[in-house]
């Protein structure tokens, strides 16, 4: 049966349109508001100091935290089987980075944005802003 409720939204903040791996962009994007500019430039800067990718956990999570986000583990109750839609319908409010591996999407009160359709991605994390 096809739910009433479309929890994904195509999101792509890229101003040339482009898919270059820049999940982590696109994501903080669609949850702070930022601009892929902002928001890249701030990484770039961010990696330098920290003296590591910007693509990197430790980095784009620490300008999460400037934005007021935390990290929560996801309960291990069905690691294999708990996906980012699923995520989704048990958190229809709120503010989240989820963190599938080697991947971020921004969720915004029980919606994904992403320039795909990343729901089937199983997160082992999320940044909430509390």
């Amino acid at each position: 049966m096809q739910d009433l409720f479309q929890a994904w939204h195509p999101f792509n903040p890229n101003p040339r349109g482009l898919l270059v791996c820049d999940c982590t962009v696109r994501s903080i994007c669609a949850v702070t508001g930022l601009d892929w500019n902002t928001v890249h430039d701030t990484l770039c800067s961010l990696s330098g100091t920290m003296a590591d990718m910007p693509s990197s956990d430790r980095v784009w999570h620490e300008l999460l935290k400037w934005c007021g986000f935390h990290r929560r583990e996801l309960p291990d109750r069905c690691p294999e089987c708990y996906t980012v839609r699923d995520f989704c319908a048990d958190h229809p409010t709120g503010i989240y980075v989820l963190g599938p591996p080697a991947h971020a999407v921004g969720v915004l009160r029980g919606e994904y944005w992403d320039a795909w359709d990343s729901g089937s991605t199983i997160p082992t994390y999320f940044l909430t802003r509390e």
